[in-house]
Formats: C-alpha cells, structure tokens, sequence
C-alpha cells in the first residue's frame, strides 16, 4: 500500500469515527423523542404495543368546566344567578304586597298577581264589617261635580267666513265682483296688517265684500282677500 492509500483510508476511519460519535443514543428501552410518541415521552411510559389505545386520562372530562374555561378566555360575564323572591311575610308590611299599596286593593302574591278574585283569600282576611267600612269611607269622600252653562259670547262676532266659503262654488283666482282699474292700494301692504288670510276675509266682509273692497285686499275681485282659500271648509262638509 502506497502512503497516498494509507492517508486516504485513514481519513476515512476517522470520518467514520466522527460520524459515530455525533449519533444520538437513546435512552434504555429505546424511549426519547425521536424513539417513541411524544405522549408517552412526557408521561415517562413505556409504547404500548401496536394498534393499542392510549391510556384514557385520569381526569373525566368536564363539559361545564370547559364552557367556564372557554368564557374566562372570551372575557364573557357568567349570568348572574336569580335568587327566588322572599316568601316571608315578615319581609313586607303586608306578606307579598310592596310598601303603600292600600289595604282595599288586595293582597298581591310574590309573582306579582293579585288575589282579588279568590274567593277563599279574600273570605281570610275580610269581613261584613271591614266591607261596610270601605264602602262608607268611599262614600264619604265621592264628589259630585254640578255642570255649568256654557259661556256666552258677548257682541257681534261679525261675519261668519265659514258660511260665505259654503255659499260660493267658484275657485279663487276667478273674477266674480267689479274692480277699479286704478289700483289705489297696494295689496300686499294691506294683508301684512292681518295676522291670518282668516282675519282679512273677515275684516273684509264686515267692511262691504265681497261686492266692495274699501279695503284693496281683494284686487282681483274673486271675493277672497288676501290668498283667502274656501275649498278646505267646502272639503270639510263633503
């Protein structure tokens, strides 16, 4: 063997070597990761045989716990728990009826339902007597109110608009009365005086229309003062 042949060979061994040392051992009986299932790993056991079942937990399985668990981690608020209502009668004033609740309205259960329509209830704590002493106190304080007149209005109310708008058929906008040509007035300065088309048509009837307009609000000579419109109170009658 040459030299160059017994170096080569060398340096193989020693490859080898190397290549041996960095292998992981595992420990006895095989076990490790790498060498077996984890589970059984951490649990220190040793693999079962093939196709067999791992061990069953040693904790059952809690549906309720697990809810609970699940909302702590959602940050939800676990209801809080309704307690029943008080059934004793030294808790209110009157068993199950709220403070101030008058006698005569009847004795009202802890569900909230009165029990003045039973007849056995109600036979237990009333009486003739206690019935002719409500009945009295009722009487005692019922008032009778008396009617009165009703008020009379005093003077002439003037012109009744409703019935003049009834009283034509005509729409606004039509000339039914003679105008002057020579619009001595301006119209829209006299309607700015009225607080309401209403209050000129009558101001405006009670002054001579709708045949005369002494006051110019009606220069179109339709009868209607300033934007007066009958049709609603003719609508209101049909």
């Amino acid at each position: 063997m040459t030299r160059s042949s017994f170096g080569f060979a060398s340096g193989a061994v020693l490859a080898m070597l190397a290549m041996t040392a960095c292998t992981p051992t595992s420990p006895a009986g095989g076990e490790g990761v790498g060498f077996t299932d984890y589970n059984s790993y951490i649990r220190g056991a040793q693999p079962g045989p093939a196709g067999a079942l791992p061990p069953p937990p040693t904790t059952a399985f809690d549906p309720a716990a697990a809810a609970a668990a699940l909302d702590r981690a959602d940050g939800v608020v676990p209801p809080t728990e309704v307690l029943p209502l008080e059934a004793d009668s030294s808790v209110r004033p009157r068993g199950g009826a709220p403070a101030g609740i008058k006698e005569e309205s009847g004795e009202v259960s802890n569900l909230g339902i009165s029990d003045e329509q039973d007849f056995e209830a109600v036979k237990a704590r009333e009486s003739i007597e206690s019935d002719a002493e409500r009945i009295a106190r009722n009487r005692s304080e019922y008032v009778i109110v008396q009617p009165k007149d009703l008020p009379v209005r005093s003077g002439d109310t003037g012109p009744n608009i409703v019935e003049f708008a009834l009283a034509t058929t005509h729409a606004p906008g039509v000339q039914m009365f003679k105008r002057s040509g020579i619009g001595l007035r301006d119209a829209n300065a006299a309607c700015g005086k009225y607080a309401s088309p209403d209050q000129a048509q009558q101001e405006f009837l009670a002054k001579g229309g709708p045949d005369r307009d002494r006051l110019g609000v009606d220069p179109d000579g339709d009868g209607f003062a300033c934007a007066w419109d009958p049709r609603p109170f003719r609508t209101a009658l049909q």
